[in-house]
């Protein structure tokens, strides 16, 4: 009997040494991280196991300031990562080595015989790099090809009707090209040249070598790993094992040394509490020599973020709130709660706390709310836009591809402008574009965010192009990784004429239709003289919107914007140069311009909060209003709807109609607004619809995915 208590003893005991243990932080990065957050329960859940880009940044940042931690491993592999992705990575890296801790990087080959140019940039800011001895060394360079599908679509009997402003609006090309043009071969050229000049950079600092010798290395590679160690682009030959022997090795020799990453940098916020698994304290301190506890990014950042939280501060800011914040519905705005007069956010709403118009003469809705500016309360509202501009809210579910629905997103920004906790935004935009209207609607509704008295912040992710730099005109300031794709002021539109190719497969259509235009976007004849002069229209319309809104954000006149539009594609560090964005850095560094911006301590790390975050039941019970919180996150039309459209041929691939199945499939009646399954090319077959889930393999094909406000199929750059 004696035994039982023993080994419960021993177990207690074991269990509080790993409370104190030592960590050793995982990153898993042989697989793109996610960018985002899904919008339907269901992909949610899917995604759960996934690693985010959040979960990776939000890890390390936590790290720095843990004397537990250490050292850092990540796994890395081909994954994909675009330039972008890979500089927030090595930026939280960065970050995590200044604070004192040890990065270390392995790989089980950089590409197998060449193509891994993008994951070794990303080891390279590590402290050490280990490479399998089996592994290559496949620092090859960067690359892009652009197909060009005049010939197929010649011998298919598919013309191409279609527009665009201007020559570097090149998303047409792939279809009425058979090679670059020179303006085409100009823009692709410099973004590679741009990437190219970054890749170099990051490689010849984190090896300690001239960036000649490096441009050298990479035209002699793919290299075998003997090879590669010899010329110093790696520090050690070693098999997985290996590899986190010598971490738990150095891990327990700075247990013993007392160091920490941080020392001291932890404040009394981080102390341990009652419902944690991790206690902060020393690896040495009561640690008793306990094994360095593995743990990935995602796992130890919820447990960190749950130490953050303890329930007497949890409490304390319920209690704050009033006993309205313990329901799931909101709390209506207090209306003796509003800003002083002399504020930015007196000056936009109207004595009685209901807000009425900005200096511009945006007018605001009665039940915006004025941010109360309390350090200990005070959040920044992140609001993700990831994927094509479209309008309406999309078409959630698993089979759907992620889009930057404009009432979805009008939704998160009116949302956060209720909240009183909310002091500033960052608005993560990932979006190549798409619907102009779409585009302009997302922009109008940062406008009123901002005539709310609060800051908000642009930070563009991997792509910010065409309509996804229209929707981040409204910014205090934009924010750009140097490897994002941005710019893209340009405008096309226009179908393909599939006539001939159903003549060939003998599929005939009849028509009937009562207007000039009702049959405009039909793909089963060519533009009329008068058709072709309305496209003419809309294209000089919106691409003079464009340039005008550009010029008035970013205060420049409308001849430098034009000289800078004309839809071309910069990166981030170009458009920087060209002050096309304000500041270069990730999604951390926006975070921190938003809360300085709102007059919080800048010492204090800014406390996030993701927008919308409605509850489950707000998630799945229908929205009161446009207003209500739930509106931003509500499912239409069904899981299905995407992927069923696009096996019935609704799909398009130009915007107007596609190449391969048109306005409405080729299976498809006409509809009352025109061609198109479901009332014609504003519908399923408009421009907003593009290859609805195929999009990512179109993309992938170099076809332009829908809207007139698309950034130009580039394809991957490595």
């Amino acid at each position: 009997m004696a035994a039982i208590p023993r080994k419960a003893l021993a177990d207690v005991r074991q269990i509080a040494a790993r409370r104190t243990a030592p960590i050793v932080l995982e990153l898993d990065l042989t697989v793109d991280p996610l960018e985002g957050v899904p919008g339907d329960p269901v992909t949610l859940a899917l995604a759960h196991r996934r690693t985010t880009l959040r979960d990776l940044v939000e890890a390390l940042r936590h790290a720095t300031e843990d004397p537990r931690v250490s050292v850092v491993v990540a796994h890395i592999g081909a994954a994909g990562t675009p330039l972008a992705r890979i500089q927030e990575i090595r930026a939280a890296i960065a970050d995590f080595r200044a604070a004192g801790g040890t990065a270390i990087a392995y790989a089980d080959t950089f590409g197998e015989f060449g193509g891994g140019t993008g994951p070794y940039y990303l080891a390279c800011a590590f402290d050490e790099i280990w490479l399998a001895p089996s592994g290559d060394c496949g620092l090859t360079g960067l690359g892009m090809e652009t197909p060009f599908l005049r010939g197929a679509l010649d011998r298919l009997g598919v013309a191409v009707e279609i527009g665009q402003r201007y020559e570097y609006k090149n998303a047409v090309n792939t279809l009425v090209e058979r090679d670059f043009t020179p303006a085409h071969l100009e823009a692709v050229s410099r973004i590679i040249e741009s990437s190219s000049e970054q890749v170099v950079a990051g490689i010849a600092e984190g090896r300690r070598m001239p960036a000649d010798r490096v441009r050298r290395l990479i035209d002699l590679g793919p290299l075998a790993g003997t090879v590669a160690l010899d010329a110093g682009l790696i520090d050690r030959l070693g098999y997985r094992d290996e590899v986190y022997a010598a971490a738990r090795e150095r891990v327990r020799r700075s247990s013993a040394g007392g160091g920490s990453p941080a020392a001291g940098a932890a404040d009394a916020d981080l102390a341990p509490t009652a419902d944690t698994d991790l206690a902060a304290g020393a690896p040495g301190d009561g640690a008793g020599g306990a094994e360095p506890v593995l743990m990935y990014a995602t796992a130890y950042r919820r447990l960190a973020e749950r130490r953050e939280k303890s329930p007497v501060r949890r409490v304390a800011t319920l209690t704050a709130r009033g006993p309205g914040a313990f329901f799931l519905r909101e709390t209506s705005p207090a209306p003796e709660r509003h800003a002083d007069p002399g504020s930015v956010a007196g000056r936009a709403g109207s004595p009685d706390g209901a807000a009425t118009g900005d200096a511009q003469g945006v007018p605001l809705a009665p039940s915006v709310t004025a941010p109360h500016r309390d350090p200990r309360r005070s959040v920044v509202a992140l609001i993700h836009g990831t994927g094509q501009v479209i309008l309406g809210q999309g078409s959630p579910g698993p089979f759907a591809s992620p889009v930057l629905a404009a009432e979805a997103t009008a939704a998160a920004l009116r949302a956060a402008a209720r909240d009183e906790d909310v002091a500033a935004a960052v608005f993560r935009v990932n979006s190549p574009g798409g619907s102009y209207v779409a585009s302009d609607l997302v922009r109008r509704e940062a406008e009123r965010f901002r005539a709310s008295g609060r800051p908000l912040v642009v930070s563009m992710g991997d792509v910010a192009a065409s309509g996804g730099y229209f929707v981040s005109l409204a910014a205090d300031l934009i924010v750009a990784n140097p490897g994002t794709l941005t710019g893209s002021i340009g405008v096309f539109a226009g179908k393909q004429v599939v006539r001939e190719l159903l003549d060939k497969v003998g599929v005939g259509f009849g028509a009937v239709a009562e207007g000039e235009h009702a049959l405009m976007m039909s793909p089963r004849r060519p533009f009329t003289a008068g058709e072709r002069e309305k496209l003419e229209e809309f294209l000089d319309r919106v691409y003079a919107d464009f340039v005008d809104k550009v010029a008035a954000a970013r205060r420049l006149t409308r001849e430098q914007v034009h000289e800078l539009a004309r839809g071309r594609v910069w990166t981030g560090a170009d458009a920087h140069a060209h002050g096309l964005v304000d500041e270069l850095g990730g999604l951390t560094d926006a975070l921190r311009l938003a809360w300085t911006r709102a007059g919080l301590p800048e010492g204090d790390t800014p406390r996030v909060r993701l927008a919308p975050k409605p509850s489950v039941l707000e998630r799945v019970r229908t929205p009161k209003s446009s207003e209500d919180r739930g509106a931003a996150a509500a499912a239409r039309p069904g899981i299905l709807a995407g992927g069923l459209a696009a096996l019935l041929g609704a799909g398009a691939g130009l915007g107007g109609s596609g190449a391969f199945g048109g306005a409405g499939g080729l299976f498809a009646s006409a509809g009352l607004g025109g061609s198109g399954a479901f009332g014609g090319a504003g519908g399923f077959g408009g421009f907003a619809a593009g290859w609805g889930p195929w999009a990512p393999l179109a993309a992938r094909l170099g076809l332009p995915v829908g809207g007139p406000l698309m950034m130009p199929p580039l394809g991957r750059i490595g």
